[in-house]
């Protein structure tokens, strides 16, 4: 019984230690003898006086393709067991006053993201944000959590066969590793590329042999860092490949994917390419939220029903309702307030089937795409056919050969994005949205080892921004401090300084504060610019600015600062007001562009302050 499962646990044992130090959660055992205890028996079991299972899950992505209508997915998971329970109870009112059984993503702490054998520090310095913790987890199971409403949690990272042992001791039928093997996942954490991909192979395994539901991989953490389409059915079917040599059965296997609300047409053709190609048995589908959300959080939420509109017309089994908000982790009353808006969508459009030439022509270059790039990522000398890719098919691999072609296409370009993650994948590609709200690959720049003939690019005119000369002497470091793997928006900043002409070092994710002092100290720079999006920087800006001191470089060097300094929405506003009030010193920061910023109010700021020292 479970001997994949224990034979993981045995072969890491020693981060399943650290793990448990870390996180201060009891983790099995491994005996003298080499016997696995305290390791719970798989699903299904009783655990807080509910049976346990993924299959509860697979009940209601069927129970949707049956109505027609999906099943709500709300993400809402809180720093304590105590306030997950309490906002999750007023979330699931918003659904149980339409009868609905909903399917609820516990998301979890930041600080799962990082190996906890070799990331301890960054953990410590970042605890308790972000979601619930790990000891939270079991504690919200016991509290009721689950108990009507089945939960799934985050266990993205490092190392996802971890937080999956500690779900399944916990009680969750669910758990969301994917992506498995996007790009993306390179930059989530501290490993390499290779180590991601094969931890990800790991929990798979773990819940293969334990009837655990896993949403395996995802079209929506590629879209959202400016990939393909194509580029992202192609990954979620590699992944789907290690799924099968882990022996997850297709219906404990979930895909999810982005929608835009931009067009209908589009939507429904991403939608259908994925449902006439993936193997796992459902589809869960996200609205694709917007990069700088309106003033008025009404238009917000009319933007996340347009999106509801093209889950129930594309046949989602689940839908991610969105609260309009425009900071932090909502409240259960706002996501039952989305539950209700979407379910009205649902509710109020037409079950139609709607058939256009549009549809079918951009499913067929979705479908053409993903398939070159498989055939390229699994050196095919013919181009594969989706009919090729079965079950069958991926058996004819062994793991860690299958392991070893995603890797190395991740390495060499042939998998890639604008903005991937990884520090070790290779990076070349630029995509462009189209007015039709299409991302399509710039001439030139397509993925590597592509035939062009089976992508499509752009006609529309696009300036590719080439390597900007550095024409000023200031030199400016750029990090988000923290366990936080969020760079999308300091990305933003590093490009608008880089244009302007100055010299950036960009540590990009994940780095303690002390150190990005250090390395400013050593390149004696300028201007220091940190970010973090999990509401710790009253926390972590002070420890740059006290580092700064220590080095003697506070005088010459500014310390500017983004990211989210509330991590909840009714907390956001208050925070703002003391930083207009009463300035940034509580921050030890010298000015502050939160969210929504105009890349060139930091451009100008960060000239004004330097002009003298490139003089």
């Amino acid at each position: 019984m479970q001997k994949k499962t224990k034979e993981i646990i045995i072969a890491d044992q020693e981060r399943v230690r650290a793990y448990e130090k870390v996180f201060q959660v009891p983790m099995p055992q491994v005996t003298k003898s080499g016997d696995v205890t305290g390791l719970p028996l798989a699903y299904p079991r009783i655990v807080a006086g509910v049976e346990r299972s993924g299959y509860r899950i697979w009940e209601l992505a069927q129970k949707a393709a049956q109505t027609g209508i999906p099943v709500m997915n709300p993400i809402l998971g809180r720093n304590s067991a105590e306030e997950t329970y309490k906002e999750s109870l007023a979330m699931y009112e918003g659904a149980e006053q339409f009868g609905e059984t909903i399917f609820h993503f516990v998301h979890s702490e930041a600080t799962r993201h990082i190996d906890p054998l070799d990331g301890e520090e960054l953990i410590e310095q970042s605890r308790g944000k972000g979601g619930i913790t790990p000891a939270g987890e079991r504690k919200l199971v016991q509290l009721g959590g689950g108990s009507k409403h089945p939960m799934r949690i985050n266990a993205t990272g490092d190392t996802p066969h971890l937080s999956i042992i500690n779900a399944l001791i916990a009680g969750f039928d669910g758990t969301d590793i994917g992506p498995v093997i996007h790009v993306h996942f390179g930059g989530r954490g501290i490993h390499d590329y290779k180590t991601k991909v094969l931890n990800g192979y790991r929990a798979l395994q773990i819940c293969a042999e334990n009837n655990i539901f896993v949403q395996t991989d995802s079209h929506k953490h590629l879209n959202n860092i400016g990939g393909t389409d194509g580029m992202a059915l192609a990954m979620c079917l590699l992944s789907e490949g290690l799924a099968v040599l882990a022996g997850l059965p297709k219906e404990l296997s979930a895909l999810q994917m982005n929608v835009a609300g931009i067009n209908l047409l589009a939507d429904l053709a991403v939608m259908r390419a994925f449902k006439e190609t993936m193997w796992s048995g459902s589809l869960v589908v996200v609205p694709e939220t917007f990069q700088n959300p309106p003033a008025d959080l009404v238009a917000e939420q009319a933007h996340f029903a347009r999106m509801a509109i093209s889950a129930r017309l594309g046949g989602a089994n689940f839908y991610r309702p969105k609260a309009a908000e425009s900071v932090g982790i909502p409240t259960g009353a706002s996501m039952a307030k989305a539950i209700w808006a979407s379910h009205n969508v649902f509710t109020n459009t037409a079950s139609i089937d709607i058939q256009h030439p549009a549809i079918d022509a951009r499913k067929e270059t979705i479908i053409t795409e993903a398939m070159a790039v498989l055939s390229a990522v699994l050196q095919r000398d013919g181009m594969l056919a989706p009919q090729d890719i079965t079950p069958d098919f991926w058996r004819n691999y062994a793991a860690d050969e299958l392991i070893g072609l995603i890797v190395s296409a991740g390495k060499n370009g042939i998998m890639d994005a604008p903005r991937a993650g990884g520090w070790d994948l290779k990076r070349g590609v630029r995509t462009h949205r189209d007015k039709d709200g299409i991302r399509r690959y710039v001439p030139g720049y397509g993925p590597n080892s592509i035939d062009e003939t089976y992508l499509t690019f752009t006609t529309e005119p696009v300036e590719v921004d080439k390597p900007v000369q550095v024409s000023k002497k200031s030199k400016i470091v750029l990090a988000t401090v923290g366990a936080d793997a969020h760079v999308v928006g300091i990305n933003t900043i590093r490009e608008a300084l880089a244009k302007a002409g100055f010299e950036v070092i960009y540590l990009r994710g994940m780095n303690l504060p002390e150190t990005v002092a250090e390395v400013a100290a050593e390149a004696k720079a300028q201007v220091i610019g940190v970010t973090n999006l999990l509401g710790l920087g009253t926390a972590l800006y002070p420890r740059v600015n006290a580092r700064m001191e220590q080095l003697g470089i506070r005088k010459e060097t500014a310390l500017i600062s983004g990211g989210r300094i509330a991590e909840k929405e009714e907390e956001h506003e208050a925070v703002e007001q003391k930083i207009k009030q009463e300035g940034t010193d509580f921050l030890g920061v010298d000015a502050y562009f939160g969210p929504g910023t105009d890349p060139a109010d930091v451009v100008q700021w960060v000239q004004e302050h330097v002009e003298e020292a490139d003089k």
